[in-house]
């Protein structure tokens, strides 16, 4: 397909995928609000109604008596609204635009040869293989630990613990296997996979199994029915705490200093980390509010230290450019004062480094860097890519120096000559 194409369908897939993304994750925030507000009725005729929680609340003009049923009510009155579509289609686009940038193209965004030098088959089929092995290892450690106690510990902190290794674990093989970029974006698809299995696998079919045995007009023991609103709850739950993580290491993608480092596992892990303990902090802050627990600040507090560490710990040393030897394949060029010579020496740098890509022979994204011509019409590209972004070259494969980014940084900022 054409690289014009290839934007287009990148655009459009993108956009839809961040609107329903959008529908999904706030449909979730909302009724984790909801069950963290709703309070026990004390009127008579909601709990004649099996009604467990009720609150009112204000928006866009309007008042809203949302109630919650532990099992069913005795009859729906109305159209039953169900939430699955969200998650359904936020996981389609998802994985379209995984395959279109990363599976399309292994090669180039999925390896790193200096880490493993796959073919593009191996690549994309050991990248997939992570979404379903990480639902299936969760899936497992919820079903073996969950809803029992162990002592005076739950089983959803044990189910929290093994997760969370899970996730270090996979982390740290998806960044031995895979260019830091990729490897990122393969966490963080696996735990969204997790998330929309869950609404697929147990959600959405317990709400069913209620729903029909509650309008089959035949009994049902609804003690046994509530195991499935309780899996739902519980699948609910960690959805909520997982988003964040998630949301994250899909932004990753656009800040290199993250993907390019020597222990990006490491600052992937923190950075999830750090997210679900701010989302805990939301979750429990509204229960604090109702008295029904302590205040959550510590959680919060957690989070904002790890990310402030995580930024200390990747602070960049500052490089001065006039003390700094340019090294290529086959020149050595000595400061950077005088304007002819840093011309010269950019175009030496991109001759070592972009022209592979951006030359006469390939133009990739229809760019060429190999005139000054062509070089003063990117300029503004080159210093957004090369210095800001960092994205180019594609996963360093050049081996791009940081005094070379550095003399491109002060070519471009003393105005291209």
């Amino acid at each position: 397909m054409d690289a014009y194409w290839l934007d287009w369908a990148n655009l459009l897939l993108r956009w839809v995928h961040v609107i329903v993304a959008i529908a999904w994750i706030g449909s979730s925030f909302y009724f984790v609000f909801l069950d963290n507000n709703l309070i026990k009725p004390q009127s008579p005729d909601l709990l004649e109604k099996g009604v467990d929680g009720a609150m009112w609340a204000v928006h866009g003009g309007g008042f809203y008596n949302p109630q919650k049923y532990m099992v069913a009510p005795k009859k729906i009155h109305t159209k039953l609204h169900w939430f699955y579509w969200e998650s359904y289609t936020t996981w389609i686009t998802g994985f379209a635009l995984f395959a279109l940038l990363y599976l399309f193209n292994a090669r180039t965004y999925l390896i790193d040869p200096k880490l493993m030098d796959w073919t593009p088959g191996a690549a994309i089929g050991v990248a997939i293989s992570f979404l379903v092995v990480f639902w299936m290892a969760y899936d497992l450690i919820c079903q073996a630990f969950g809803f029992k106690q162990f002592g005076k510990v739950s089983g959803e902190v044990i189910v929290g613990v093994l997760v969370l290794a899970v996730v270090c674990f996979m982390s740290w093989l998806a960044c031995q296997w895979f260019s830091g970029r990729a490897a990122f974006l393969i966490v963080g698809a696996s735990i969204a996979t997790a998330m929309s299995a869950n609404v697929f696998f147990w959600i959405i079919p317990g709400q069913k199994k209620v729903v029909e045995a509650m309008t089959s007009g035949k009994p049902y023991d609804a003690k046994a029915l509530s195991i499935h609103g309780k899996r739902g709850k519980q699948r609910s739950v960690h959805n909520t705490y997982f988003t964040l993580p998630v949301i994250f290491a899909m932004l990753s993608n656009h800040y290199s200093f993250l993907y390019t480092h020597d222990q990006r596992w490491v600052i992937l892990v923190l950075m999830m980390l750090a997210g679900a303990l701010i989302r805990q902090f939301f979750v429990q802050r509204h229960a604090f509010h109702h008295g029904r627990a302590k205040h959550p600040w510590p959680f919060a507090a957690a989070g904002l230290v790890l990310i402030a560490a995580t930024a200390a710990w990747l602070k960049p040393e500052p490089i001065t450019i006039n003390s700094v030897a340019i090294n290529t394949e086959n020149t050595k060029t000595e400061g950077m004062n005088d304007s002819k010579n840093s011309a010269q020496s950019i175009q030496t740098i991109l001759e070592a480094r972009c022209i592979q890509c951006h030359g006469a022979q390939v133009q990739m994204k229809n760019v060429r860097l190999d005139s000054d011509a062509e070089l003063k019409k990117h300029a503004q590209a080159v210093y957004q890519q090369v210095v800001v972004t960092r994205q180019m070259p594609m996963n360093n494969s050049t081996n791009i120096t940081e005094p070379e980014r550095a003399a491109i940084k002060a070519w471009f900022e003393a105005g291209v000559k």
